[in-house]
């Protein structure tokens, strides 16, 4: 039996199994794809929008060739931070349910079983896409994750969204020769949208180089084509790809199916502010879980120092 099985191998579950082996807990970690899987699946040319310092971990400075690191250099240093503190990562291993309780543990995956004292849940939020839920959603042209540009070149393509994950695809696409039109709900591109990427976006749109239609929505999706409702009236376009580009939510049905009380409203789990403990005993949340349906309020800078207050309680409780 280990201590502790941390649930998730992004910045947010090494930072607690770095805190917790600075304590002498020993953890093993459980990752269903590799080391911080959700970052490997950002868009390739991506960049933070934040500086390098806040992304560090375990101590260890993260440097970067420009103000804001991109993914490459992300993905290298906390590779680097796995190798500097010997974390015993299980990688392409899936989580498929937790039994027991406190002090008694059983996390069983696709490989085996793992005895643990404590359970840390640092799942993230990525894996589960905010679907539109319209006819042909299920569509292959309909992608949720956007990866890189040049495979659409010469297509008629539809950015649904208008906050950074869309504005960034959309100039993407375009840049490489696609035709692009977005669609969003509201009456404007998002105001959170940075601001070294909102004028550009904006000018675009101002100058017809991209298709914007705003206060409208997607309300079909067929292989050639798709339905917009506009203020004007409904709008059928051209269509060869769709850029669903609506945000991602934590897996709340495995949340609660494992004990963890959600509020109806937001999602947010109970926990205590102190210790992160859930209200299942021994179980543990780090990271944009805690947040709910909120994502946008935790993100690395913010949730790596979760690790540090859980590691703290169950040291004391462990020991």
């Amino acid at each position: 039996m280990t201590d502790v099985v941390i649930v998730g191998a992004g910045p947010t579950g090494l930072a607690c199994g770095i805190e917790l082996k600075k304590l002498g807990v020993n953890a093993v970690l459980i990752e269903k794809g590799c080391v911080v899987n959700s970052l490997y699946h950002y868009p390739q040319n991506m960049v933070f929008f934040t500086t390098p310092e806040l992304l560090e971990i375990g101590d260890i400075p993260m440097t970067s060739l420009n103000d804001k690191p991109n993914r490459v250099e992300g993905l290298k240093y906390y590779r680097r931070v796995a190798d500097h503190y010997d974390l015993d990562i299980r990688q392409y291993e899936r989580v498929e349910r937790i039994t027991g309780g406190d002090g008694a543990y059983v996390t069983v995956t696709s490989q085996g079983e793992h005895a643990s004292k404590k359970v840390i849940l640092a799942t993230g939020y990525y894996d589960i896409p905010n679907l539109l839920g319209v006819p042909g959603e299920e569509l292959p042209k309909v992608i949720h994750y956007y990866k890189e540009a040049h495979p659409y070149y010469d297509q008629d393509v539809l950015v649904v969204g208008a906050k950074n994950s869309a504005a960034i695809a959309a100039l993407e696409l375009w840049w490489t020769g696609a035709r692009v039109t977005m669609v969003h709900r509201g009456a404007e591109i998002h105001k959170h949208v940075k601001y070294w990427i909102k004028p550009n976006i904006e000018n675009r749109l101002k100058n017809g180089e991209i298709k914007g239609y705003f206060s409208s929505r997607v309300t079909a999706i067929r292989e050639k084509e798709v339905d917009l409702e506009t203020p004007e009236g409904p709008v059928t376009l051209k269509n060869d790809f769709v850029f669903a580009m609506t945000g991602y939510r934590p897996d709340f049905e495995f949340l609660a199916a494992h004990g963890i009380t959600l509020d109806a409203g937001t999602g947010r789990p109970a926990v205590n502010p102190d210790t992160y403990e859930s209200a299942r005993p021994g179980m543990y949340l780090a990271g944009v879980v805690v947040a709910g349906v909120h994502t946008n309020e935790i993100f690395i800078e913010n949730g790596r120092f979760h690790g540090g207050a859980i590691a703290k309680d169950i040291a004391a409780k462990v020991r």
